[in-house]
Formats: structure tokens, C-alpha cells, sequence
């Protein structure tokens, strides 16, 4: 499902009431414990967190007009799902994450490459995603971001 929104405020009041407060919860705890420099805003249709073109002006290197992004929240059909491109970009991060959330969640880890999908809205680990959007400074972020671009190049 995708939203149009221009602020995380249009995208939260377009989705259903039970989305919603999961979505604002998430919102809150990533606001909470994100390192100071990211911002917040929608993009790519979802509410998204990160580097702003004053902090590094190369944008993204798919589409520069666009910011550097790090973490994104999505309500999709079946799921809420958290994308978090430093679990993508940096293996030991990876790791950690994989065997803390056994410690968090009874419910098996759903995962893509930088995307967690939530099916049951009570039982996110909201602490642990409080501590993952905490791991990575905007510094540290641009750094691992453009080492993983020109060893692609």
C-alpha cells in the first residue's frame, strides 16, 4: 500500500486507526534515540529519516535530488515494515540485531536485506528498534554509506 503524503503527519492520518498507533509509536522511539543531524520526512512514499542535503550535498547516489536515506517505516498490505539501511551496509550491525531480537520477540525474525517486517502489531520490539536507530551517527552513516559505493564502482 502506498500513501501520498508531503509530512509524517498526512501519511500517519491516512492509515487505518489500529496502523496508526503502531506507526506513531514507531515515529516516537526512532525520533527518541535517533543520533542528532538525521531529519525526518516522507520519502519514498514512506516516513523516512535521513541525511539531509546540508550534511552531505551528493544526495543518494540512485537519485541525488533525494537525501541520503536510513531509515524508513512503511504500513504495507500484510505488515509493518522498518527498513534500516545500515543493517544492509554493515555486517557487524547485522549481526547484533539478528541475535538480540530472539531476546525481544517470541515471534521469528521476518527479514529481507535492510527491511523487518512486523505481521503482529503487538509484539514489535519497540526497545530494540529504539537501540538500532541509535547504533549509527549521520558521520559514521556517510562514511560506511560511500565506502560501500566505491567498492561498487
Amino acid at each position: 500500500m502506498t500513501y501520498e503524503a508531503n509530512t509524517p503527519e498526512e501519511y500517519i492520518a491516512q492509515l487505518p486507526d489500529d496502523r496508526k498507533i503502531v506507526i506513531e509509536k514507531l515515529r516516537k522511539i526512532i525520533k527518541k534515540n535517533l543520533p542528532k543531524g538525521f531529519e525526518e520526512g516522507v520519502n519514498y512514499k514512506m516516513l523516512g529519516y535521513y541525511v539531509p542535503h546540508s550534511k552531505y550535498p551528493e544526495g543518494y547516489h540512485c537519485n541525488p535530488k533525494l537525501p541520503l536515506p536510513f531509515i524508513n517505516i512503511a504500513s504495507q498490505k500484510n505488515s509493518v515494515n522498518l527498513y534500516h539501511m545500515g543493517i544492509y551496509a554493515d555486517k557487524e550491525l547485522l549481526d547484533w540485531f539478528v541475535s538480540e531480537y530472539p531476546k525481544h520477540c517470541k515471534r521469528k525474525l521476518d527479514m529481507g536485506k535492510s527491511c523487518i517486517r512486523f505481521k503482529k502489531m503487538d509484539e514489535i520490539p519497540f526497545d530494540l528498534i529504539g537501540e538500532l536507530a541509535s547504533k549509527i551517527s549521520v558521520n559514521k552513516w556517510v562514511t560506511i554509506y560511500e565506502s560501500a559505493i566505491k567498492k561498487n564502482k
